[in-house]
């Protein structure tokens, strides 16, 4: 199976007296990155909320907010004077720089962040492991949505690898073609240029066979043809982690694209391989979303 880096999950749950809610968006990554959200109540666990998103979901960009909402009864609350002291101070000698009316300062003031808090408000660790099954479910909603936009970017992988070895096929005719094509241009060049009857034909036919050998592709077409298969082989294998080795793989590709195009020497065969350029950087850019 192939899974894409990119997917969103949600879960909500009423946990004791509250309703918790988990939304988690994924982006492709290089590595494990993490922004994660969450209400004072559950910062006890960040830690371990952070190993359960990092085994759960591998590699990618990734963004996740714990919200939460109380549905029991209200909780006392702490007032943070020594807070509230500095933010009025604060908006007292704004307000006069302004010439604004203080006399709704108070209003202002205990919107402030952290002016006023719950007290000692705390998560039990019944409540902690039902918190930590709801984070698992919403990563189990996120690698749905990863799994079929896996299976996209499976279809087009497969069809850019294919154009490769479909365009490699058309060169191997023409390679034959340009190596009797150079053997005729230089018997021509040597007759133009001293002679016909003034050349060793056997020298010749030994320095074409040196020649047409630094120039052979050969190699890099067999390389070629088994990167591709191996290619395919890893897309269609079990396993989800597999974009990294994907990339490896396509730069193999590109190696043997590369080298065939500067042993080439032929206008026909430098088309082709400007083709095969073409569909392998497609190919590049749909990887990097594999996870």
């Amino acid at each position: 199976m192939l899974k894409s880096m990119t997917g969103f999950g949600r879960a909500e749950k009423i946990i004791g007296r509250k309703t918790f809610l988990i939304d988690i968006k994924s982006l492709n990554g290089k590595q494990f990155d993490l922004s994660l959200r969450l209400p004072a109540i559950v910062k006890p666990f960040e830690f371990d909320i952070r190993k359960v998103l990092a085994e759960g979901l591998n590699r990618g960009s990734v963004d996740c907010t714990i919200s939460l909402k109380d549905t029991g009864d209200a909780k006392p609350v702490v007032i943070n004077t020594d807070l509230a002291k500095a933010y009025y101070h604060s908006l007292v000698n704004l307000s006069n720089e302004l010439g604004i009316d203080t006399s709704n300062i108070l209003n202002a003031l205990i919107k402030l962040p952290e002016v006023i808090t719950p007290s000692s408000e705390s998560l039990s660790d019944e409540d902690w492991a039902q918190l930590k099954l709801l984070i698992g479910e919403a990563i189990t909603d996120l690698n749905k949505h990863r799994a079929n936009e896996g299976n996209i970017l499976r279809e087009e992988l497969e069809k850019r690898i294919d154009n490769i070895a479909r365009l490699q096929t058309e060169i191997n005719p023409l390679d034959t073609l340009r190596q009797e094509t150079m053997r005729e241009g230089l018997v021509k060049l040597l007759e133009e240029k001293v002679g016909k009857d003034n050349y060793d034909v056997n020298r010749l036919e030994q320095e074409l066979i040196y020649y047409i050998e630094k120039i052979d592709i050969t190699e890099e077409m067999v390389r070629l043809d088994n990167h591709c298969n191996y290619f395919k082989e890893i897309l269609n294998e079990d396993g989800d982690s597999k974009g990294k080795k994907l990339s490896f793989i396509l730069q193999e590709v590109g190696r043997e694209i590369n080298t065939t195009g500067s042993k080439a020497y032929d206008a026909a065969i430098q088309k082709i391989v400007v083709m095969m350029k073409d569909e392998l950087e497609k190919a590049k850019e749909q990887v990097l979303n594999v996870l």
